[in-house]
């Protein structure tokens, strides 16, 4: 081990009246496209809470539609019930264990045409990126569609309902396939271009009045929305959960606002997602110094990520036990002060581009 490469405490924070670590786990991986089979996956859920984990992340729209369409009602639910499957098996002690989830979104799968190419399905029309189009209803008057995004050559996609009747009948739902009475943790998936935002939010001050929820949060947001949704939810409003990594360095500075009002920030696609082209160059100082430590880079912009923050929490996504076990070791890397500043200026770099770009 280099001598710039410290171990100690792990790192801990406070969410939802949890004191976890403040690497979690994400789930979306085991759930959807390209998931392992479902031993596999109840495995790595429970090999994470062996290494330490205590903040699993999943979403009622972790699942895979079996046809065209949003999915049959056998299918969803299944990135919830792994999570209470894995938990229900798992000797360890539950109840330190966070478990949040999401909703304001569904899946959806093309049809395959005949020449072997995906058609837009009937769930949504879609076949772009993250667009909101206008279509008309049953008279002829135009109303915003569900917003679509999906990645170039998937015929798997996401479409965002956020109507407040939806969240909450959801949000139940939820409850139901994690197989408890509240939930810790709610967040609302993403804004939704074919709902007022102040609406979206209002559905979950509804779920904490009503007991459904205990703390709510708000994912995908701009500091705008943030300061909706602090106004609607008061103090149960407890964390944002936007993209964070460094090839998508939050350019919106959302995370210093966080940190100005006292909320947790979580990232999530914090080694740079699927959905989004990921430029690797961005992760070359992170390469470097990892060599130079003789661990994973992953570990190393883990690690980096926590010290952005000490309300930060990263929810990594694994498909294997060994991915989870190199990611919670980062709670226990302390990088270099000259390590830490030269990979923040690279980052910072790179932020002042695409914030010159937007």
């Amino acid at each position: 081990m280099s001598d710039q490469q410290k171990t100690g405490e792990t790192r801990v924070g406070r969410l939802a009246g949890f004191d976890i670590p403040r690497i979690g786990m994400g789930t979306m991986a085991l759930a959807i496209e390209g998931r392992p089979d479902r031993e596999t996956a109840i495995e790595t859920i429970r090999a994470a809470l062996d290494e330490g984990v205590r903040y699993l992340d999943t979403a009622w729209s972790y699942y895979l539609p079996s046809r065209p369409g949003t999915g049959e009602p056998e299918d969803l639910g299944y990135g919830e019930r792994l999570v209470r499957d894995a938990l229900a098996s798992w000797d360890g002690p539950r109840e330190r264990v966070l478990v949040a989830t999401k909703t304001g979104y569904r899946r959806t799968c093309e049809a395959v045409a005949a020449g072997g190419k995906a058609g837009a399905s009937g769930a949504s029309g879609a076949s772009a990126a993250d667009v909101s189009r206008e279509t008309p209803d049953a008279k002829n008057t135009a109303k915003p569609a569900r917003q679509h995004l999906q990645a170039v050559g998937s015929r798997y996609g996401w479409m965002a309902d956020s109507r407040p009747e939806t969240i909450i009948r959801d949000a139940k739902e939820s409850a139901a396939h994690l197989g408890v009475e509240a939930l810790d943790l709610l967040y609302s998936h993403g804004p939704d271009p074919a709902v007022p935002y102040a609406d979206q939010v209002g559905a979950l001050r509804d779920l904490l009045d009503a007991g459904v929820i205990r703390y709510a949060g708000i994912s995908r947001v701009n500091r705008e929305q943030i300061d909706i949704a602090r106004g609607i939810l008061g103090d149960k409003l407890i964390a944002v959960q936007n993209q964070f990594s460094p090839s998508h360095p939050d350019p919106e500075h959302t995370l210093e606002y966080c940190e100005q009002l006292g909320l947790a920030f979580v990232c999530w696609s914090p080694l740079g997602g699927f959905l989004d082209p990921v430029d690797q160059h961005a992760y070359d100082p992170f390469r470097e110094v990892a060599a130079k430590l003789g661990v994973s880079h992953q570990r190393v912009t883990l690690a980096w990520e926590l010290a952005q923050y000490p309300r930060l929490f990263t929810i990594p996504s694994a498909r294997n036990p060994q991915e989870i076990h190199d990611s919670f070791a980062a709670t226990r890397l302390e990088l270099a002060p000259d390590d830490l500043a030269r990979l923040n200026a690279s980052v910072a770099a790179r932020r002042q581009a695409m914030a010159a770009g937007m």
